[in-house]
Formats: structure tokens, C-alpha cells, sequence
């Protein structure tokens, strides 16, 4: 099994992601894909496996992993302040990756249905759903 987990901007929820799942389940193999060098780095010294950053990176593998984890900004056009590009947004879109995205509701797009709750406590629900489909 194989998770990426994409985050941009300083990588401040990527790392607590990536932090949650190596304490978990240690031996996951964890790639970081930031949309810049610093987010990566974050998603690093966290626990992630490896990791790569840019649009390149993150459109060639999120064809080749089975989970992908993040905001759900990374998956729309110009997601984290802009950071996410049209080529980002599409790659993780049509991916057929499981996509495990916190519904983090920012500018303007709301869910509705979705209880809000502190970003620790979607992580935990996040990680949770990881372990379950190791599992199987």
C-alpha cells in the first residue's frame, strides 16, 4: 500500500498527516508531494518515505499510489491560494487513487452536510480510514 500525501503553502497540514500515519502504522510507505520545496521538506521531516515537489511531480505519481491524502483544495483549480494548478487538479481528479480529502472550508466553497470540527479531528478520521483499508 501506498499513500501520497499532498499539501503546498508551508506543508503545516501535510506534516500533521504524514506525523499521524507513521505513528500509526510505521512501516507505510509515505510518498510527500508538495506543490513547493517547503512543504515537502515539512512532509519529510515528519516520517514521509520520499518526496518530490511541483506540478510534474505530483501529475506523474498520482497515477502510481493507492491512496491520496490532503485538503480538499488539492483537488480543485487554484486550491491553496493558487498553488494548485489545472494539470494538479486534474492528475488527482482522475486518479484512481481512493481520495481522502478533509474538507477544509475555505474562500468560497462550503459542504454542506459536513460537521466542522477542529483539523486534528479530521486527521484522526482520516488516519483511521488509512488503517482500515490496510487492513484489507
Amino acid at each position: 500500500m501506498r499513500i501520497a500525501v499532498i499539501d503546498g503553502q508551508g506543508g503545516g497540514m501535510g506534516k500533521h498527516i504524514v506525523e499521524q500515519l507513521r505513528k500509526r502504522m510505521p512501516d507505510l510507505e509515505i510518498l510527500a508531494l508538495g506543490t513547493n520545496a517547503l512543504a515537502t521538506g515539512a512532509m519529510l521531516k515528519a516520517g514521509a518515505t520520499e518526496g518530490a515537489s511541483g506540478e510534474a511531480a505530483i501529475c506523474y505519481n498520482a497515477h502510481r499510489v493507492d491512496i491520496i491524502a490532503g485538503s480538499l483544495a488539492i483537488a480543485t483549480v487554484h486550491g491553496l491560494l493558487g498553488e494548485i494548478t489545472p494539470g494538479i487538479a486534474g492528475a488527482i481528479s482522475s486518479s484512481p487513487a481512493l481520495k481522502l480529502l478533509i474538507p477544509i472550508q475555505r474562500s468560497n466553497t462550503m459542504l454542506t452536510g459536513v460537521t466542522r470540527m477542529p483539523l486534528p479531528h479530521h486527521v484522526e478520521q482520516l488516519v483511521d480510514e488509512v488503517a482500515a483499508r490496510v487492513k484489507e
